[in-house]
């Protein structure tokens, strides 16, 4: 296995090839279809991942084997399909355009780099976009996180991903990660810019909700700054909505088990808002990026069944920031920064570029 391995890796390199800078996008993921098998294939590598979960082996594989994943695969199989487009995943179409997109802004700013996306579970996967990238002649390489505010849980894990195939090379490239931007302003801006466009068309709401993935409370107490970012990341774009403390609230979504997460929680937030007598609410969830099975279904179609039940008559969620021009901008701002000191202004030969990357199809690296 470790001659194959490493026959591959000598195989990447082509002495004389033009050095190029590589910007990966890396997300989350999502199953390849929406099927009870494909999830259950998803959900047993993003579930075993000790970053998400940090019960131990011995305690918790026997309980995702043997109850978790027979019992949840297909119901969010199910959950899935209600989502699903023609293009496939939408957090996958979307993540795809923000790289396409990027490509081309960074293009237009002067800089000759090769962009691509990733997932951190599932396909295309982190070691094979990486592993494409260097056949194609990358030697610095920009991992660009789709996590807005860092969490040990989201960051470090794809962190870890890119270090446990950095392990496996003979020759590493230089890399550069993006663990956060909650407090950029572009990115803000980007934000207020929409729900400031959607407010203009639909009119203003009752209150407003911001809702963040949850995660175990542990993981502040343990000293993971996730909290703390994404209650920066609220207080900041509230002031760009000219909101103040009562007009809006932030809420933490996506529970999972018996132990205490982060509060509030999202769904009985709304159901309480309801019963207050507050008739419209608008939810937007800063945290993502792409629009993806946690903000289509579980707050647009769960957290809208769970208000209007709630005696609520009006609900609004107000899509991810997916392929916006302004979050196109601010996220090549961020690359740009990022990037800084890297000769990405110095374009290879045409004619060199275009044997690297037939070089790399060539390859044959499988996601």
């Amino acid at each position: 296995m470790q001659t194959t391995r490493a026959a591959k890796n000598i195989d990447v390199h082509h002495h004389g090839q033009a050095a190029v800078t590589g910007v990966l996008l890396c997300n989350l993921g999502t199953p390849d279809a929406p099927t009870a098998p494909a999830v259950r294939r998803y959900l047993t590598e993003f579930l075993s991942d000790r970053r998400v979960v940090e019960i131990p082996r011995l305690v918790w594989l026997p309980i995702l084997h043997g109850l978790i994943l027979p019992l949840r695969s297909a119901k969010s199989a199910a959950k899935y399909a209600t989502i699903w487009t023609d293009d496939g995943s939408p957090l996958k179409v979307w993540t795809a355009r923000q790289a396409k997109r990027l490509q081309g802004w960074l293009g237009e700013s002067g800089h000759r780099v090769l962009v691509d996306y990733a997932m951190r579970y599932a396909s295309p996967s982190i070691a094979s976009r990486l592993d494409a990238m260097q056949a194609a002649g990358a030697t610095r390489i920009l991992i660009l996180s789709a996590y807005p505010q860092y969490s040990g849980t989201t960051t470090a894990s794809l962190i870890d991903a890119v270090n446990a195939w950095s392990a496996r090379q003979r020759s590493i490239p230089e890399l550069r990660f993006v663990n956060r931007y909650h407090d950029d302003r572009g990115y803000l801006q980007a934000l207020a810019r929409r729900i400031g466009k959607y407010w203009q068309e639909h009119g203003r709401p009752d209150h407003f909700v911001m809702s963040f993935h949850g995660v175990p409370e542990r993981t502040l107490q343990l000293g993971d700054p996730y909290h703390c970012e994404c209650h920066k990341t609220a207080r900041l774009l509230a002031q760009l909505l000219g909101l103040d403390d009562q007009q809006y609230t932030l809420t933490f979504q996506s529970r999972f088990g018996k132990a205490k997460w982060l509060e509030p929680y999202t769904e009985p937030t709304l159901v309480a808002l309801a019963k207050a007598g507050k008739q419209r609410v608008d939810v937007v969830c800063p945290g993502f990026t792409s629009d993806c099975l946690e903000t289509l279904e579980e707050i647009a179609l769960e957290g809208r069944a769970a208000f209007l039940k709630a005696g609520g008559q009006r609900f609004h969620y107000i899509p991810c920031l997916n392929a916006d021009d302004a979050w196109i901008t601010a996220l090549g701002e961020i690359a740009q920064r990022h990037l800084a000191g890297w000769p990405t202004q110095e374009a290879p030969d045409a004619q060199e570029l275009k044997a690297q990357k037939e070089r790399a199809v060539a390859s044959g690296a499988k996601e």
